[in-house]
């Protein structure tokens, strides 16, 4: 794709790695029928070659009412009435951020990037109206912090069974943790808790420590905090910096100390961590060390599969009657860290019967703040997903990351769980530790 930028963005640094980002794009359209809210919307402009090519006339200052090379795949009744910049903002904001485009593109595209660039500069330039503000302030305000969106959590839990039907299922069951062995061990590691996992499940963090503590290695908790995703994602990109930046300066006297890894259990998270070094390259304060972070990110799977490779995690003896799971492959953890199959391996090593789920590539429709912001996409999405999920009848469903885990559970028949809770029931339970 050729693209010959604005005055405005020629000489900026932004629009230089954006000019680098679109150029391998050839519009070929492979990414459109793979793209969650393109099959729901049926919308061009809702998939991601709609949305690459608003970024480029973006960035070099048209409007696609005049470009005579537009595609015919592509119609403009839907942007009519609107500034491109309107339009542009409409069809991002509707955009999951699940990579599953980037994933499949034959041309290597760097969508999630180039996302995260049209969004900050988009914001810029379309003032939303004032309760929309409001209400993404808010939940920037609140979701980040554990001592602000625990309490809230909690009274919702308590009220909970007086609410009516359609808030009451939006407001998960209190979750209890466990014991979180703290055995002194050769080898240590640091888990981050995040932001709203410690509240909505302590469990999965617990359950990790236990699993590895077989492995012998100790898991230390990081304090927790937003890894600043859900800030770049709602263009609040020098908030987001804020946020990695406290979060290194929490981690870095645990990796002077030699911490072995960084160890995520929110697919999500990891996803962000990983980028740490890139989002960050030009701080001359933090460069370095963010992208020493990203180094030593490993999701949960990676460690466990290590382990279990090495001989240090034996499997449970075989169940005669193997529990049926559906295994829900979060997007950040198939599309971003591109850990294929990984969990799935596991769970059959750990003998479980994993049942066949179509469209595996499918977004739950949870991504972050975007089941809040987007609801009724949102919820559409996570009705598709439970259908192919529980068209096989299994009696739980497993997941990577704590935003799907939450949002299928609301609606699921059965129990959704994350899936190194499995793993240490069963180990648990094989081998009383």
């Amino acid at each position: 794709m050729y693209v010959k930028l604005a005055d405005a963005y020629a000489d900026t640094a932004l629009g230089q790695e954006a000019q680098d980002l679109l150029s391998p794009c050839v519009q070929c359209g492979q990414c459109t029928f793979i793209c969650p809210t393109f099959r729901l919307l049926d919308d061009e402009w809702d998939g991601p070659r709609g949305r690459i090519y608003l970024i480029q006339k973006l960035m070099e200052g048209k409007s696609p009412e005049t470009d005579e090379g537009l595609l015919p795949a592509y119609t403009l009744t839907t942007l009519q009435g609107r500034s491109l910049e309107a339009n542009l903002q409409l069809h991002l904001d509707r955009c999951l951020t699940c990579r599953s485009c980037e994933a499949a593109c034959p041309q290597g595209v760097r969508y999630g990037r180039l996302l995260d660039i049209g969004r900050e500069l988009v914001e810029k330039k379309v003032r939303r109206p004032l309760k929309e503000r409001l209400w993404r302030r808010t939940l920037r305000a609140v979701l980040p912090y554990r001592h602000r969106f625990t309490p809230l959590l909690r009274l919702g839990q308590t009220l909970r069974p007086l609410l009516p039907d359609n808030l009451r299922t939006r407001i998960p069951t209190p979750r209890t943790a466990g014991p979180w062995p703290d055995r002194a061990h050769r080898r240590t590691m640091l888990v981050w808790q995040g932001c709203v996992q410690p509240a909505l499940a302590p469990d999965i963090n617990a359950a990790a420590a236990r699993v590895l503590d077989r492995c012998g290695i100790r898991l230390i908790p990081a304090s927790d905090g937003c890894c600043g995703a859900l800030s770049q994602h709602m263009s609040a990109m020098g908030e987001a910096r804020d946020h990695m930046r406290r979060n290194i300066d929490a981690m870095w006297p645990h990796i002077e100390a030699g911490i072995e890894a960084i160890v995520l259990t929110a697919s999500g998270c990891g996803a962000h961590f990983r980028d740490y070094g890139h989002l960050l390259r030009d701080d001359p304060a933090y460069g370095d060390k963010a992208r020493r972070v990203s180094e030593l990110t490993r999701d949960i799977a990676e460690i466990v599969a290590g382990e279990w490779e090495k001989g240090t995690l034996a499997p449970p003896p075989l169940s005669e009657k193997p529990r049926r799971i559906a295994f829900q492959a979060s997007c950040s953890l198939q599309h971003s860290q591109r850990l294929n199959g990984v969990v799935e391996g596991l769970l059959r090593q750990a003998g479980y019967k994993l049942v066949p789920v179509r469209y595996g590539f499918m977004c739950c429709g949870s991504a972050g703040s975007y089941s809040i912001l987007q609801r009724k996409i949102s919820e559409g999405l996570r009705g598709l997903k439970l259908e192919t999920l529980l068209s096989t009848r299994p009696q739980a469903i497993a997941t990577a990351n704590i935003g799907c885990l939450t949002h299928l559970a609301a609606a699921s028949p059965v129990p959704v769980n994350h899936w190194i809770e499995l793993l240490d029931e069963t180990l648990s339970a094989a081998v009383p530790h």
